[in-house]
């Protein structure tokens, strides 16, 4: 198949990406996922950043090859399970870096998680939220009123940022789009484009009138104060996508979709 030691790790909640894994030992073996140096991941995008997120925690230098049996597949490849040894030997890859985001929260108890696509923090009752954005410690916005923003990695732009009008950024621009979300005050703010060298700082005004929560990907934190948010640069992460079909091309492509 490869030179290299593959594993795999299929959705099993999914009973496409069940039968997927079922095809693909067929024509493959596969070497157990904790000692692999390229993991074939089959389900969708959601479970490839739950995968992510396996690798990020136990730190592990190994490479992700995506086999859509989602809906959207963005971050996967086609299904073709009789091609998959030749398709992982001509895979080319993309590294991909997370961002960091420590919320503090009412009792003053800090939380580290980490995120591929996104940061949001989103208002949590009946009131806008009301948020300070500060960008290397520089009050940049004093007030900023509404349903929340989204810190989104290019990796992630098109995903949720998109959706809520941040723009798409290209994989290679070392950016983070600050998106806001049903923006109140200041009206005619439609956010920034900021280095990933930024350490960037969002304290809540009013928690207790106008409570925040912050999610990062699928992981939320009730009830924040102040959240400082980074990308990690110093933890790449590798994706493998089939020749021409890589995840740069794709997010170029998000760009002249209407």
């Amino acid at each position: 198949m490869t030179s290299k030691a593959v594993g795999l790790l299929s959705d099993d909640r999914n009973p496409r990406a069940r039968e997927a894994e079922a095809e693909l030992r067929r024509h493959c073996e596969f070497v157990d996922a904790s000692e692999a140096d390229v993991i074939v991941v089959v389900g969708g995008d959601g479970y490839m950043l739950h995968v992510l997120h396996q690798v990020l925690a136990h730190d592990r230098d190994v490479a992700l090859y995506g086999v859509n049996r989602g809906t959207v597949g963005f971050l996967m490849n086609d299904y073709r399970p009789d091609e998959l040894a030749d398709r992982l030997a001509a895979a080319e890859p993309t590294v991909i870096h997370p961002i960091e985001v420590t919320a503090t929260d009412a009792s003053g108890r800090q939380q580290t998680e980490l995120a591929v696509n996104e940061v949001s923090l989103l208002r949590s009752s009946p009131q806008s939220a009301a948020l300070r954005v500060r960008v290397d410690g520089e009050v940049m916005l004093d007030q900023l009123v509404g349903d929340g923003v989204i810190v989104a990695t290019s990796a992630g732009s098109t995903a949720y940022n998109r959706s809520a009008g941040g723009p798409i950024v290209p994989l290679d621009a070392e950016l983070l789009a600050l998106t806001p979300i049903a923006t109140f005050r200041p009206r005619g703010w439609t956010g920034a484009l900021l280095s990933t060298r930024t350490h960037l700082t969002i304290d809540v005004l009013d928690p207790a009138k106008r409570p925040v929560a912050a999610t990062a990907d699928s992981r939320q934190i009730p009830d924040i104060r102040t959240v400082e948010i980074r990308a990690r640069l110093d933890l790449p992460r590798t994706l493998l996508f089939d020749p021409d079909h890589g995840l740069e091309h794709r997010i170029l492509r998000e760009q002249f979709r209407a």
